[in-house]
């Protein structure tokens, strides 16, 4: 996801608390997750900088003519909204105390247009120590767009989270720190953690791709993050109902490996 300004908008949270951890979603973001953290704690282990920085389905297609701060864009449906902080809409939500369910239109990152081609869905839910994420998008355009690496989803935390652990292509357990722009590794098992120095961070169980896209930011200021999102290759195309889940668990790094061992 591109970087963006500060958000500007007035921010409307929703909360999923079962008294492990602490899952939070902005409604004036498109329903986006900006806050995970222990039950009982305000050590949020997200970044929400802008509204492109939210746990959240974002899509490419072809160059359109559009620009993000001057630099030319291309089709872009994202959850949170465009980057100018312009809101996406929020048609329709369902929760209880642990679950959330919300169906998004999206707008375009550059333009800031309203995508109502690409409707977006999530259902959340949180299950002991982990958050089940589930994303849907329907696309329902009449372009279809040339192939193009898919975020899914994109996971923006903390800086202080700044080494990128994950099983490597050559099966050995392989730390990264990565700089920026992006850097592309393949995976042999389906997760990834950001760890701080005493390998305690934020798990993503990605079961959907072995294939991750990561960056760090490190400016001194409010924008530093680390990045990643694994990633597919494929195309939106008329009729496309693509959906996927992922797990978030926050841990130790061996706690995160055996809780996503079982997984398998």
């Amino acid at each position: 996801m591109p970087l963006g300004l500060p958000v500007q908008a007035a921010e409307n949270w929703h909360y999923l608390d079962n008294g492990e951890v602490r899952l939070g979603l902005n409604l004036n973001a498109g329903a986006c997750i900006g806050w995970f953290s222990k039950s009982g704690t305000q050590e949020n282990l997200l970044n929400a900088y802008d509204v492109g920085r939210y746990v959240q389905q974002s899509y490419y297609g072809d160059e359109d003519g559009s620009a993000w701060n001057g630099k030319p864009w291309r089709y872009n449906p994202v959850q949170g909204g465009s980057w100018k902080n312009e809101p996406a809409e929020v048609v329709a939500t369902q929760a209880d105390a642990t679950s959330f369910y919300a169906k998004t239109k999206p707008r375009h990152w550059a333009s800031g247009a309203f995508t109502p081609e690409c409707i977006m869905e999530e259902w959340l839910r949180l299950d002991g120590g982990l958050a089940r994420l589930k994303f849907k998008m329907s696309y329902t355009g009449t372009q279809a767009h040339k192939p193009r690496h898919q975020e899914l989803p994109a996971l923006f935390v903390t800086p202080k989270l700044d080494t990128l652990v994950f099983m490597g292509a050559d099966t050995k357990l392989t730390r990264q720190q990565p700089g920026f722009p992006n850097e592309y590794f393949k995976v042999s098992e389906p997760w990834c953690a950001w760890v701080d120095a005493k390998d305690h961070g934020i798990g993503l169980s990605m079961p959907h791709t072995s294939q991750i896209t990561c960056y760090r930011v490190r400016n001194g200021n409010l924008g530093d993050c680390s990045y990643l999102a694994p990633i597919q290759t494929f195309s939106l195309k008329p009729g496309v109902v693509f959906e996927y889940e992922v797990v978030l668990m926050i841990g130790h790094l061996e706690q995160i490996r055996a809780a996503f061992a079982k997984m398998k």
